[in-house]
């Protein structure tokens, strides 16, 4: 791919944390996978997926032992204190901590990340968050989480990250009426589409969970990641060109 230096974004919200979204450029996959792909559930070489986790850490939070999870669309949270071992990842969808050392990393493409984190109180978050999460509320959860470790929800800086946007997510009528039936009010995120359709803004619904949830800075990133393909994998544009696998992208935050 052109332009293949490893990158990431930071947030200066986020400062007084290791943490980065990184793009897919910088690692050593190639073809569809190209060339950062993290995901060890997908089809790529696993060596090469190693090789990429490993690149991200030493370019995110050097020195940080990574911790992810078996991402399965849910609203469970899991306390870390130790790393545990890749094939041993539990199926969860948002990991909190107040261990320095470990890097929480969480997997996408298209889903949004989300990174939160209070300073002074020394605890983080990281949350994976496709339309299943942010209906079962993973954001507030995750929030929730935090605060039995020492977090306060006031203090907390929560920032979401590359994602799918409402003008590249086109929903049918009936996952609106999913989305209004659990709350009337959840139908200001939704635009008109074509006919029978809507678009969705799936950032937008998160970010206000998390203001629900007491949350009062949450920044949201605004990065679609459907139509730069130069840097961001996508689930979709992968589903609509009918190939067999895609690639995903890391989002990292330590202590």
């Amino acid at each position: 791919m052109p332009g293949n230096a490893l990158e990431f974004l930071d947030l200066p919200a986020l400062a007084g944390t290791r943490h980065g979204f990184l793009t897919r450029r910088g690692g050593v996959s190639c073809g569809l996978f190209a060339s950062l792909n993290v995901g060890l559930g997908s089809s790529d070489d696993r060596a090469a997926v190693l090789e990429n986790r490993a690149r991200a850490v030493a370019a995110v939070a050097p020195g940080a032992a990574l911790v992810t999870l078996h991402q399965v669309h849910s609203a469970t949270v899991v306390p870390v204190t130790a790393a545990f071992a890749d094939d041993a990842r539990p199926a969860a969808d948002a990991m909190v901590t107040a261990t320095p050392g470990l890097a929480l990393g969480i997997l996408t493409a298209d889903c949004a990340p989300i990174l939160l984190a209070d300073v002074a109180a020394g605890v983080i978050g990281a949350a994976h968050s496709g339309w299943k999460g942010a209906l079962a509320d993973i954001g507030p959860a995750t929030v929730a989480a935090m605060v039995r470790l020492g977090a306060r929800p006031d203090r907390i800086v929560a920032a979401i990250g590359p994602c799918i946007a409402r003008a590249s997510y086109e929903v049918d009528l009936a996952f609106v009426d999913r989305f209004c039936a659990t709350a009337p009010e959840n139908e200001a995120f939704f635009a008109a589409g074509k006919p029978g359709h809507a678009q969705f803004d799936l950032e937008g619904h998160i970010a206000a969970r998390l203001a629900a949830a007491g949350v009062q800075t949450v920044v949201a990133m605004g990065v679609d990641t459907y139509p730069d393909e130069a840097r961001w994998f996508s689930f979709r544009r992968t589903t609509h060109r009918a190939e067999p696998d895609y690639g995903r992208q890391l989002s990292l935050i330590a202590l």
